[in-house]
């Protein structure tokens, strides 16, 4: 008999339509690790909008949670048409997908817009470097010396997305790599219990134009110089909050909704939730030509856009006009105090 989750579905449930990435592709596993994290968690796909720009990136949504509701911005402007969707109606899940293009180059913009308000969202980079549907050109997030297959050398620093989220104030930031299926599982299963700004930059290799020696976004470049944090695993509110860890080796971590984030070193003492700690980090292993993976900061009780706003509790997009538009009473009482 076939697994089903808490809402009696089962995983096929969460698949969207075919692939048209090139075969071996890493935003494929991205999608994959999305359906498994949604299923696993009990998500209601009628309750989720997912959203993109332009790029290669952008056709992911179409790969996932056929029954959730998809919308393609033009390209960059991921962000501002999730923040509409959001204060429309707070209830719903957004995810986002977008590339290292769409989000450094002409949405950069916007993307610092979105980190500052910690707007309740999982914002997906699939990173892999190059604009691939344009020939594979350098990315913003290019690192420094690395070549595209014809040779060219990448003579510009790159931009860190992962430290930008951080100080600009994203409230859960993360990097992950494409092809370590259980630790992006288990960061996009939180994401999914934590309420506010959730980035996660997911190193994807593009094996058309930047799997190759020279490249730093390569599979094996990858691999090679992929320094996780610690092992991670996550237990959402629904289950018995319990796991197996060595005492005084695991540093717990509580979302919003009851779900527990637990965080077994691997090579130092990390804390997560310390902002400079996180950022130091990242200066240090950038210097040292590494990357390091898993949950680099997160803070559980900073308060979203949409609570900051003081909303109603029903969304704004289901109330009638006479709730939504003052009466002539009140305009004239307007007026009437500025005279």
């Amino acid at each position: 008999m076939e697994t089903t989750n808490r809402l009696g579905l089962v995983m096929a449930s969460y698949r969207g339509g075919k692939s048209t990435l090139c075969a071996g592709c890493g935003h494929n596993a991205i999608s994959e690790r999305v359906i498994e994290a949604c299923f696993e968690m009990g998500i209601d796909a009628t309750h989720v909008i997912k959203l993109s720009g332009i790029g290669c990136s952008s056709k992911s949504p179409a790969y996932f949670l056929s029954g959730s509701h998809g919308f393609n911005s033009v390209h960059g402007r991921m962000p501002s048409v999730a923040t509409g969707a959001l204060l429309a109606n707070h209830r719903l899940q957004a995810i986002g997908i977008s590339g290292d293009g769409d989000t450094g180059a002409i949405g950069i913009g916007q993307f610092v817009h979105l980190m500052r308000r910690n707007l309740p969202m999982i914002y997906i980079v699939e990173d892999n470097g190059c604009y691939g549907l344009t020939k594979g050109q350098f990315s913003p997030t290019a690192d420094l010396g690395s070549t595209l297959k014809s040779g060219v050398v990448n003579d510009l620093a790159p931009i860190d997305l992962c430290a930008m989220a951080i100080e600009l104030g994203a409230s859960f930031v993360a990097r992950s790599f494409s092809g370590d299926k259980r630790q992006l599982l288990q960061l996009l299963k939180a994401g999914l219990a934590h309420r506010g700004t959730v980035l996660i930059d997911v190193f994807s290799p593009c094996v058309t134009f930047n799997d190759h020696r020279g490249s730093t976004r390569s599979y094996e470049y990858v691999r090679d110089h992929e320094e996780p944090l610690h092992e991670l695993n996550f237990v959402p509110f629904f289950e018995d909050i319990t796991v197996e860890q060595e005492p005084g080796a695991v540093r717990e971590v509580d979302l919003h909704d009851g779900s527990k984030v637990f965080l077994k070193s691997v090579a130092a003492d990390y804390d997560p939730t310390d902002k400079l700690a996180a950022m130091r980090l990242l200066t240090d292993t950038a210097r040292r030509g590494e990357y390091p993976t898993g949950l680099l900061y997160v803070e559980p009780d900073k308060v979203d856009f949409c609570t900051q706003l003081n909303l109603v509790d029903e969304p704004l997009a289901t109330l009638p006009l006479e709730r939504v538009r003052p009466p002539k009473s009140a305009l004239d009482e307007i007026m009437e105090s500025l005279r």
